[in-house]
């Protein structure tokens, strides 16, 4: 089956390489020529390159599928826009990045009477995709669901499962109730996260001096992460991100401890409110990344290991890293922390 690729980043890239490696073709565009011409230069089977949007419709056969793997916001909205002037009726567009849902909504609406359609994929599987799959989420048209299955078929984990949930992919219902589904499940992962970055910082600081000299323990933080892995109820790939952050760095001392926020555990929240939810843990990790931004402990060195091994996200750009540096270090220095 053919796809058109906008986006080629940690997550499109890979993606465009796992459907290559399963016999589809595909039209690769990124705005970074370099990355355009590259990115599979390692593969038996290679894409197709296109030097622009339009070029990308240009080399798609009707119907067309165009799927948008870019930062949520503007720079998303800017190519939605720019393809509901190229594409012709029946075809589609995909976005698979963390757009608000409320967004899917309106554009689907607005594409309907030009003959287009509009999906939503809500996208887990970081950069660890292209080997274990990603999970998808899917919301938009039934019909165009069904034509475009195998893409999602395949950019799936897949393994023994008879169902598509088993497989690792749903359709979830219209417009927006991909990204939906996708935004709480990133409230819950800063909830999970949230839950390990506190109970290891716990673990950390019981050899400190605010604990009884009879009652301190120098813990091996690495091993405990390991030794949970194996048959404990807390296990996860959360954990065995960490596990494998802590292997490499016993103490966490390349992390800031500075976490970001992407807007899904915002949304999350807002949504609660609307929905009369008290989502008091969901609540409390978001709030939790505000104040790491402000003076960050062990937890929020966690939290960053953890977002850095599924999803290789920075603390901060590397121009600002000197700067939050310079800051932690003064709030520590007057605190004591």
């Amino acid at each position: 089956m053919q796809l058109g690729m906008i986006g080629l980043g940690r997550m499109g890239g890979n993606m465009v390489l796992r459907l290559l490696r399963a016999g589809h073709t595909c039209v690769a565009y990124d705005r970074d020529q370099q990355r355009t011409r590259t990115f599979d230069e390692s593969e038996k089977a290679r894409s197709d390159k296109a030097t622009s949007v339009a070029d990308v419709v240009k080399q798609l056969k009707p119907p067309r599928a165009v799927w948008v793997m870019l930062p949520a916001g503007k720079i998303t909205e800017d190519c939605v826009n720019e393809l509901s002037g190229l594409l012709q009726p029946g075809d589609t567009i995909i976005d698979g990045g963390n757009t608000m849902f409320k967004d899917d909504v309106r554009r689907a609406a607005a594409l309907k009477p030009k003959g287009l359609t509009y999906m939503d994929v809500g996208t887990s599987g970081g950069v660890w995709g292209l080997e274990r799959g990603y999970c998808q989420m899917i919301g938009g048209d039934k019909a165009a669901f069904d034509r475009l299955e195998p893409i999602f078929a395949t950019l799936a984990p897949g393994g023994s499962g008879k169902t598509p949930a088993e497989k690792g992919y749903i359709h979830a219902g219209p417009a927006g109730a991909g990204h939906f589904v996708k935004m709480v499940h990133n409230g819950i992962e800063y909830g999970l996260m949230q839950a390990y970055a506190e109970g290891f910082e716990i673990l950390e600081k019981c050899a400190s001096e605010n604990v009884p000299a009879e009652r301190r323990y120098n813990l091996d933080l690495h091993a405990i992460a390991e030794v949970w892995q194996h048959g404990s109820v807390v296990s996860s790939w959360l954990l065995d991100l960490l596990e494998i952050a802590l292997r490499e760095d016993a103490r966490l001392d390349n992390f800031l401890g500075y976490v970001p926020d992407s807007g899904e555990g915002r949304w999350t929240v807002e949504a609660a409110i609307e929905e009369d939810v008290p989502a008091d843990v969901l609540s409390t990790s978001l709030f939790a990344r505000f104040r790491s931004r402000q003076h960050p402990a062990f937890a929020d060195k966690v939290l960053s290991a953890m977002r850095k091994g599924f999803g290789d996200h920075q603390e901060v750009p590397p121009p600002a890293r000197s700067g939050v540096e310079a800051s932690i270090t003064a709030w520590k220095k007057a605190f004591g922390k």
